[in-house]
């Protein structure tokens, strides 16, 4: 979740073959830690470079009986500037909007809506409740 004064970074996508909101998303990819994942998928959906400033919260979300549970860990990230327009092809475009108009829209899951309302209630974690040190292997 990017923020820059009163409006949200979000994304449009297509979903079933219908234009939904959702925050910038994504995996991690080997040998990433969380932070990095989180500044490469925004930078990859969004076109903006950000810093992870704090954990807002961990969501779990199964669509329906028999589909696979997704786990989601919403970081709040402070917005440092706009770098490219390229965006990855499973996006349509990227917004700042209001929460007005963010409730006013379809949400890709309601772990997209619990999101926001854990940051509008305050709530966050620090980053240092993630230990990377297993990115690095051991050596002997």
């Amino acid at each position: 979740m990017v923020t820059r004064g009163d409006r949200f970074l979000v994304v449009k996508e297509w979903q079933d073959g219908e234009l939904v909101l959702n925050q910038p998303a994504g995996h991690v990819e080997n040998g990433e830690t969380l932070q990095q994942a989180v500044m490469r998928e925004t930078l990859e959906e969004s076109g903006w470079q950000v810093e992870p400033k704090a954990i807002v919260g961990l969501y779990a979300f199964t669509p329906f009986v028999g589909a696979d549970t997704y786990h989601r860990v919403l970081i709040h990230c402070e917005a440092i500037g706009e770098v490219t327009t390229h965006l990855d092809s499973d996006i349509d475009s990227a917004h700042w909007l209001t929460m007005d108009e963010i409730c006013a829209s379809k949400l890709r899951s309601p772990l997209v809506q619990a999101g926001f309302d854990d940051y509008l209630k305050g709530q966050g974690f620090p980053l240092e409740m993630i230990d990377n040190s297993h990115i690095s292997p051991v050596t002997a």
